[in-house]
């Protein structure tokens, strides 16, 4: 029989709000500077955690970082597309903070053309960012929680990936992004397959339309009215309210979930 490494979570909470608590855990977040990304930083530092905020952006890393103050706080500048910069930010963590107990792939860029008018570059710079990146920082991150449980350490590692309704339903306009997206859901699910036996939960978090800098095009006055109509809560969404899901799944409150697709998109796939 195989050995099995997963600890199972095994007492009921005794105190309020202690199963959504992230204290005492290491949490990396890509795409960090902004959006989604610095919610889910700061919401996930608000829950205890300790917080490795990483993007390209570093003046803007530092400003938040800045504003959120103490120790529990470190920032990574650099392109989750560069090969080795993942297998860093993983070490620095680890040195910082002595452990890395979840991460949050959420970096991603788009770059909008219709299929036919596409070029290579543009196809290249998006799966580039939005697919191989955070293959690198699941595959660093998954690498140090797979030694961590062969050490006989109790895991609470969880990985979530940040997908898109675009991802299931395709998106004109958009195929690299779309494409970039259904590659993080076969991401979730491999991983979630190998790294079941370590402890290691690998799950992803699928959006509509949140407000953010990303989706000004598709809320403007060409596609709002269109949008709504899809959306049974007839509403988008806003980042305080997106950001709660993604916390949920790096929680204890989310021990026995692994392999899966969250949608937190106001019902718009209902049907699917």
């Amino acid at each position: 029989m195989a050995e099995t490494l997963a600890m199972p979570f095994t007492e009921l909470p005794t105190a309020p709000g202690q199963i959504l608590s992230l204290a005492e855990r290491t949490i990396i977040i890509t795409g960090a500077a902004q959006g989604i990304g610095q919610a889910v930083a700061q919401l996930s530092h608000n829950l205890g955690a300790s917080v490795v905020a990483v993007d390209m952006n570093g003046e803007a890393l530092d400003a938040w970082a800045a504003s959120v103050g103490g120790e529990r706080v470190m920032t990574a500048v650099g392109s989750v597309g560069e090969e080795g910069f993942a297998e860093q930010v993983v070490a620095d963590a680890v040195a910082r903070f002595g452990d890395v107990d979840g991460l949050v792939n959420n970096a991603g860029i788009s770059r909008a053309a219709m299929i036919e008018k596409m070029t290579a570059q543009q196809w290249q710079d998006v799966l580039g960012i939005n697919l191989t990146g955070a293959f690198y920082f699941l595959q660093a991150a998954g690498r140090h929680m797979i030694a961590q449980a062969k050490a006989g350490k109790p895991s609470r590692a969880s990985i979530v990936n940040i997908s898109s309704d675009g991802g299931r339903r395709g998106s004109i306009g958009q195929i690299n992004y779309s494409s970039a997206k259904s590659g993080m859901f076969g991401l979730t699910m491999s991983a979630a397959r190998e790294w079941a036996k370590h402890g290691i939960r690998v799950n992803s978090v699928a959006f509509g339309v949140v407000e953010t800098p990303m989706t000004e095009t598709i809320r403007g006055d060409k596609f709002r009215d269109g949008m709504l109509d899809m959306i049974p809560m007839k509403r988008f969404s806003n980042t305080a309210e997106v950001v709660p899901p993604i916390c949920f799944l790096l929680s204890d409150g989310a021990s026995y979930i692994t392999g899966q697709n969250l949608s937190v998109n106001g019902g718009y796939t209902i049907s699917l």
